[in-house]
Parts: C-alpha cells; structure tokens; sequence
C-alpha cells in the first residue's frame, strides 16, 4: 500500500520541475512522473497505475492533474508503472523505489497512437507470471480492500476478424487472496464465494467491440457463485512484441469491469444485518493480461 498518494505543486512548481513540493516519510521513496502529449503540453487525466512486480498488487492509482503531473510515496521495491490515456500510445515502465528518495521528477512523452499490430489469427495462452487478476472493493464504512486471486488460466482464441474472436478465463475461486487469512477464509466460506459448491469463476467473451485508438470492449458473461451475467470488459490494449525468455510473440492487454455483488446473490445487506462485516456492494475488477502465441497446434480455450 502506498504511505500516500499527492497530486499537488507549489508555486513555484508551476515554473519548474525543482520546485515539486512531496513530504517523503523516513524509509520510503517517492514516484514522480511529468507526464506530455506528443506537442509538449501538459496531459492532464491520463490514468495511471502503479503495480508491485513481486504481488501484482496495486500500490498507487490516480490521474495526472491538469499540468501533467502525478506523485506518489512507495515502500521501497520494484514496480511496474502504467500510464494510460485515450487516443495515444499506452506508457508501460519498470521502476525501482529506493529508500529516503526524495521526489525527483521524470518526464514522460505519450506518443500519438499508432495503429497497433493485432494479434495473428490462433491460439494465444496466458502466461501467469505476467498476468494478474486483481479486484478492489470498498470495506463497509472503512478504506478500501485490494486483493487478487492466485491461481487461474485462459487464453484467446484470434480469428481473421478480430471482433469474432475469443476469451476464455477460468479462477479458481480458493486462491483469493487479500493479504488477510481470517478474511480471505471467511470470503472462501458459504457467506460469500461458497468455493466447496462454486470452485470455479468463469469469463467468455461473445464480441469484441472497437471503440476507437487501442480500446477495446469485451463482451461476455461472467459466471460466479452459480450465477452467469452479462459482463463488459473495458479494455485497453496494449500491442504485441517478440520478447521474454525464448523471444516468444506476446500480446498485452489491460482490461477492467464494475461487478454488482447482489447481481451474483452475494446478499450485502443480509449479511450486515446479521452483523457481519463485509466489503460494499461493487467489486472494481482488472485484468492485466500478457498472452504467449502458441505456433503449434494447441487446445483453444475451454468453452
């Protein structure tokens, strides 16, 4: 968990990157990034996400603030840093927080997007190392609960035309994971995820819809807890490369979706009024997906 997150500047800020302005508690570090379009003006509202490589957990999560900037104060360690924003190329960098590191700030150049190379038409895997699945949901009348499930797999199946394409995802539900064992027991049990009769949670696609740029919406049905809905997976994606151990040909994508817990049976209200604490009504859920191509034949992902 970030020490805090800011997005302010004094005065004298405004007029230069040495007057950023960061109160850096003993034994932490600071992430600060300027953040341009492609004419060198400030880019306000572009979303970022900062990702901690060892736990796939979200560390940070904000915007830019309208002169393009964004901060935050990290526990020391390794992060991954996303920064997203509509109609230009997605900025994807690896950073190391070192302690006592006062806020020095790097700048940052969203390019216009390009069109993006899609993925050949076949069978493309996910590659858990590289891949979490992590959600975000408010604890009732506390701050926010951030977990994320260990163990799941899935893949795309590409056709020539890429709207007819395929996902599947399969969870397994037990290996939720919220950093706390008498809660994650406790959303295992019948009260909520009920993992002994629903071991599984289920996402496939029917349609991939273009919106435009690199965004991408996923139409499908999410199946959880014995309940199957029709789901909307917000998705940025963010291109294929030759890269990782053996250069295989990966594809990268970010997607996201706003879950109803009642939608799903998970009665919220019952259970507070049986006095049990519980998180609130919707759960953020995010996908941050890389996929390997498989240039053999292979299974496709389960219906």
């Amino acid at each position: 968990m970030p020490l805090g997150l800011l997005r302010r500047r004094s005065s004298q800020a405004t007029r230069g990157a040495a007057g950023l302005t960061l109160p850096v508690p003993p034994g932490a570090g600071a992430l600060v990034r300027e953040v341009l379009d492609p004419v060198n003006q400030p880019m306000g509202a572009a979303e970022v996400t900062v990702t901690e490589l060892r736990s796939h957990r979200v560390a940070a999560r904000g915007t830019t603030d309208p002169y393009g900037y964004f901060m935050a104060v990290l526990p020391p360690g390794a992060y991954s840093l996303l920064i997203v924003a509509e109609g230009l190329e997605p900025h994807r960098e690896s950073v190391e927080i070192v302690p006592d590191a006062g806020p020095t700030p790097e700048r940052v150049w969203l390019r216009s997007a390009r069109q993006l190379e899609l993925p050949v038409p076949g069978t493309w895997l996910f590659d858990p190392p590289h891949t979490a699945i992590r959600f975000i949901a408010k604890h009732v009348g506390m701050a926010h609960v951030h977990g994320r499930f260990e163990r799941f797999e899935g893949g795309l199946q590409v056709a020539q035309d890429v709207t007819a394409s395929r996902v599947h995802v399969r969870i397994d539900a037990s290996s939720i994971n919220t950093g706390n064992t008498t809660r994650d027991t406790h959303l295992r049990s019948a009260d909520f995820l009920d993992v002994e009769r629903f071991p599984h949670i289920d996402f496939t696609s029917h349609r991939f819809a273009y919106r435009g740029g690199s965004k991408w919406t996923l139409q499908g049905t999410l199946t959880m807890h014995g309940v199957s809905r029709s789901v909307a997976l917000d998705t940025t994606y963010l291109g294929t490369v030759n890269g990782g151990y053996g250069e295989e040909l990966r594809c990268a994508a970010l997607a996201k979706a706003e879950l109803h817990r009642e939608d799903y049976t998970l009665n919220w209200r019952t259970m507070l009024a049986r006095g049990i604490a519980v998180v609130g009504p919707t759960v953020q859920l995010e996908l941050d997906v890389q996929a390997m191509y498989r240039t053999h034949d292979t299974p496709t992902p389960p219906e």
